[in-house]
């Protein structure tokens, strides 16, 4: 039986009343199911924790917990993560007793069919957002749709916004959605209603769309490996594909890294980090002040409220 949220719980009660020999389950639904009486857990004999890294961004951890304290003791623990940074490897001491590790051997290069490029750019997020439309509209040609992935679900929203903003058809996906609106957006990328995608990397796990001409990195992956991940995403099925990766002088070591694990170099697509120029622009997506806008408190040109507060601020203390 599957039991994940946005989904009616009717249907899901109907088949726990069937019984079930095998459960799939999203942890906040389990939760659910199990204080409305619908599930008795005593019977577990294997638990299965899949994806705990992202398990782990997303906050679920706290409810895997208490799932833990609900079944015996005496079952059976996997637990599969596609990173094993600090967290979760103390989360493996937490959940598992005497664990054999099997690691898989890590995708160390990308596929020949895939051209990279580094992109060079200013460190405010104004100057990657101009430079991420500069290089979308340089593609356009070539580009049929795009998966754009950022490293912290704020950065997806606010490009995404800044997306909108500009007249781009673009589309969020981030681990706070619930399932009904995940699946709703994919579908619509997939069928083309949608050209771009914005995501990030614990959202865009496991995604299964075949025909993705272009990754663009707005954000250098903190972790080597999640850059391989990333630009698997085109090229797939022996198509060819395109990834662009923005960095700043701040994401050298991050670039060192994944050159080390690909063991290549990426080359750069306009210049390297020595010729970038400091931005004269501001924020592109700040509001603006018009003619005739009021002025901000505290900025009268006769200088009596300055004064005041100065006066203020000068005061002894009582």
């Amino acid at each position: 039986a599957l039991l994940i949220g946005g989904v009616s719980f009717d249907e899901q009660d109907k088949k726990l009343e069937r019984g079930a020999d095998v459960l799939i389950a999203t942890p906040g639904r389990l939760l659910d199911h199990r204080e409305r009486g619908k599930l008795l857990l005593n019977g577990v004999e294997i638990l299965v924790i899949d994806e705990a890294d992202r398990m782990l961004d997303m906050g679920f951890i706290p409810d895997i917990e208490r799932i833990c304290e609900m079944i015996p003791f005496t079952r059976q623990t996997l637990f599969f993560s596609a990173t094993m940074p600090p967290e979760i490897t103390k989360l493996t001491e937490k959940f598992l007793h005497a664990p054999v590790r099997v690691e898989v051997s890590k995708a160390a290069s990308a596929a020949t069919n895939i051209i990279q490029r580094l992109v060079k750019s200013g460190s405010k997020p104004w100057d990657k957002r101009e430079t991420l439309r500069n290089l979308i509209k340089a593609e356009d040609a070539e580009l049929k749709n795009a998966i754009i992935f950022c490293n912290r679900k704020i950065e997806v929203s606010e490009l995404f916004r800044s997306l909108l903003k500009h007249d781009f058809d673009a589309g969020a996906l981030h681990g706070d959605m619930d399932q009904r609106a995940r699946m709703q957006m994919l579908a619509n990328f997939r069928d083309g209603k949608l050209r771009y995608l914005v995501a990030s990397d614990v959202a865009a796990r496991g995604l299964d769309i075949p025909d993705v001409s272009h990754v663009f990195n707005y954000d250098v992956p903190i972790h080597a490996e999640d850059y391989v991940h990333r630009i698997g995403r085109t090229g797939r099925a022996g198509r060819s594909g395109k990834s662009f990766t923005i960095a700043t002088k701040s994401d050298t070591k991050y670039i060192d890294a994944i050159e080390r694990l690909i063991g290549n170099k990426i080359e750069w697509h306009d210049g390297d980090l020595s010729t970038v120029v400091a931005s004269e622009s501001g924020d592109d997506d700040a509001p603006r002040r018009g003619r005739g806008a009021p002025r901000r408190a505290g900025r009268k040109d006769d200088g009596k409220e300055r004064g005041a507060r100065r006066g203020a601020s000068s005061s002894p203390l009582s």
